[in-house]
Formats: C-alpha cells, sequence, structure tokens
C-alpha cells in the first residue's frame, strides 16, 4: 500500500493564471506581490508541502503600469554590492522603472515574499512577466467551453450573485477534477 495519499501527479499539475496590470482593481505592488508569491508556492492547493515545489505559473502583463502608493517610487532604494569595496550601487524605483521596466521592480518584490530557501529561484523563474499586453503563453490558459479559469469563475460568481443558474458545486462530484464543467 502506497504511503503518500494523495500525491499524485493530477494533483501536482501545474496551471497557468493571468494577471492583467492594466486593469482598473488592480492591487499596488505590494498586495499584488503577495498574491503572486501564493500561487507560486502553491499554497492555494490542497496538497501544498512547503518542501516541495507545487505551485502554478503567473503570467504578468502590463508592467509598465505598475501602481504603487505613497512616495515609493521617489523614495525606495534598491542596493546591489559586487563585494568589492566601494562598489555598492543604489537606485530608486523610478530609475529601476526606466532602465529595466515594471516587470524588474515586480520581479524583485515577489521574490522578497517568497521563502528564502533552495526552491525560491525555481519558483520565481515560473512568474512571466512582460511589459505590453501581447505575450506567448496564451494557448497554455485552461479554457472551459472557451473561456479562461477566471472568466469562468467570474461568470459563475455573477450567475450566484442574481440568483440564476450555473452556482452548481464543481469538484467530487464530478469526478474529483475541480476544472472540469458542470454536468447537466
Amino acid at each position: 500500500m502506497s504511503q503518500t495519499v494523495g500525491k499524485t501527479r493530477l494533483a501536482y499539475t501545474r496551471l497557468w493564471h493571468h494577471t492583467s496590470l492594466s486593469a482598473p482593481t488592480t492591487p499596488s505592488l505590494g498586495r499584488l506581490a503577495s498574491r503572486i508569491a501564493i500561487l507560486l508556492m502553491g499554497k492555494h492547493k490542497p496538497t501544498y508541502d512547503p518542501s516541495t515545489d507545487c505551485g502554478d505559473y503567473v503570467v504578468a502583463t502590463e508592467c509598465a503600469q505598475l501602481y504603487t502608493t505613497g512616495k515609493k517610487m521617489e523614495q525606495k532604494k534598491y542596493y546591489s554590492h559586487s563585494t568589492r569595496p566601494g562598489s555598492l550601487k543604489e537606485i530608486n524605483m523610478e530609475g529601476l522603472m526606466k532602465q529595466w521596466g515594471g516587470g524588474e521592480v515586480l520581479r524583485r518584490a515577489v521574490r522578497g515574499m517568497l521563502p528564502k530557501n533552495r526552491l525560491r529561484d525555481v519558483r520565481l523563474r515560473r512568474l512571466k512577466v512582460f511589459e505590453g499586453s501581447k505575450h506567448p503563453f496564451r494557448l497554455n490558459f485552461v479554457k472551459i467551453d472557451g473561456k479562461t479559469i477566471d472568466e469562468f469563475r467570474a461568470e459563475r460568481l455573477a450567475a450566484q450573485q442574481i440568483g440564476g443558474e450555473g452556482g452548481e458545486q464543481v469538484g467530487v462530484a464530478n469526478g474529483g477534477h475541480s476544472l472540469d464543467a458542470p454536468r447537466t
């Protein structure tokens, strides 16, 4: 008998999540980075284990429109050092955005929110950032009836709020996979 219950390949399937920073409801940099870190670690999954890498992919587009609160653009500083005497370099967030783009600012924020262990760089490689809206990962997003998971969930939530149909439970009743469309 197997000693690992539920640790199947299906349980560790990686999904692709998309977040566009141009949406009017996009949270500020810190809140967005913490949500992305949770997805990269896999903490939203029931099979989460801190010592294994079970997180998902995250694609962030429109990083040029990154939103911060307060005066962080002028006051937040990023430091780098080459271990040679006198080689400490400092740049503020505004300069980093001009030099490397908003994707690098988001990547550094997410990196700071991931656990400092051997899995951090592996998890960070699954974060794909783009300055514009175009990216090569459009076909990787899971689709149900021609809609992405986020669109499908939004429609189900709207239907539940209105009180209409479409609020069926998805999960164990239809074969155990939470991404299956509701069966009729």
